[in-house]
């Protein structure tokens, strides 16, 4: 199998066989990592382990993953300083070379450890360490608290994200912190189920658990919008529900990752731009805030360089900037370029 739809991610194949790998070692390494990943009833087997773990030993946690009636999640443990303080430098290295004297804010999204782990005698990072951190680093920038915004029943069971219903709220506090007086829990939406949601937990979790039903919110203007991908230079729209039972179902929203995409709404003839930093959170929040703005520019530093910012967006523009990243993003912040 070249995927494990269980685990998403890419299974090792075969290794090629040559002469000096065999000689060396290499080939030997490379047929165990095959065999361990294309093993006969794998899943059958993991599936075992986890219950075995959970349900026999009584283990807390089974490979970093724990189960609190029902929602699955991964222990992050444990804060990194270093990292958190070189995610105040990077916010801080784009604001001096493109952002300054504009409308800048930033938030943190508390991944669901925030709310499980330590009241369930997980280890659990240091969340209000992490915020002093990055306020006493980023400089220049509004602070917006979303911690007291969130319960950990906004956000799927099986997944690390945030369900689209549950962040209306949300929505209406960015925007309300960036001076924009629409609100997104005013706006008229339909609201569409798409069923069974397996999120990125359920195949760690290696256990037969209920998965969650994906929701998300439209009405003509989402609908209406265009989505440009910078890089690739091709439209789509907000909502790919064909990437709905794909190896990553969260892809719905956006297309998924995505290093550079605007989207332009034409409902919208305030001219007001909102560029939005973001990691794959940002995905499913953008449509909420697309009522405020006439375009969206979406980047993820995780993809994009900084030096090259300059070369793709135009900064001359009165524009709104918010830089929103979950806590494992800072906690593992290496990743942005």
């Amino acid at each position: 199998a070249e995927f494990s739809f269980s685990e998403r991610r890419k299974l090792t194949g075969s290794p090629e066989f040559s002469f000096e790998k065999l000689m060396n070692g290499e080939l030997l390494e490379q047929f165990e990592e095959y065999t361990l990943d294309q093993f006969v009833l794998r899943d059958t087997f993991r599936g075992l382990k986890a219950f075995g773990s959970y349900y026999l030993f009584n283990q807390k946690d089974n490979n970093n993953i724990y189960i609190i009636d029902g929602n699955i999640n991964k222990i992050e443990y444990p804060l990194d300083e270093r990292s958190v303080f070189n995610a105040a430098k990077k916010l801080n290295e784009v604001y001096t070379r493109y952002l300054q004297g504009m409308n800048v804010s930033f938030a943190i999204i508390p991944d669901k450890n925030y709310f499980l782990a330590s009241k369930n005698r997980y280890l659990s990072l240091d969340y209000d360490k992490m915020i002093e951190i990055m306020n006493q680093n980023v400089k220049d920038m509004k602070y917006i608290d979303l911690f007291n915004a969130l319960s950990i029943e906004d956000y799927y069971r099986t997944d690390i994200h945030w369900s689209q219903d549950r962040i209306t709220g949300v929505a209406d506090v960015l925007l309300r912190e960036m001076g924009d007086e629409v609100k997104a829990s005013d706006v008229q939406y339909s609201r569409e189920e798409m069923y069974p949601f397996y999120g990125s937990f359920y195949g760690q979790a290696a256990l037969k658990l209920e998965p969650d039903t994906m929701v998300y919110l439209t009405n003509s203007t989402i609908e209406n919008a265009a989505v440009f991908d910078h890089i690739d230079k091709t439209y789509s729209k907000v909502y790919m529900r064909d990437m709905f039972g794909t190896i990553d179902s969260y892809d719905l929203f956006l297309s998924g990752a995505k290093s550079l995409i605007t989207i332009t709404n034409p409902a919208n003839t305030t001219g007001r731009e909102l560029i939005l930093f973001r990691d794959s959170f940002g995905s499913s929040i953008a449509p909420l805030l697309l009522e405020g703005y006439s375009k969206i520019t979406l980047v993820d530093l995780r993809y994009f360089a900084t030096d090259l910012l300059g070369d793709y967006i135009d900064f001359t523009r009165d524009q709104d900037i918010l830089f929103l990243y979950n806590t494992q993003i800072l906690n593992n912040s290496a990743m942005l370029k």
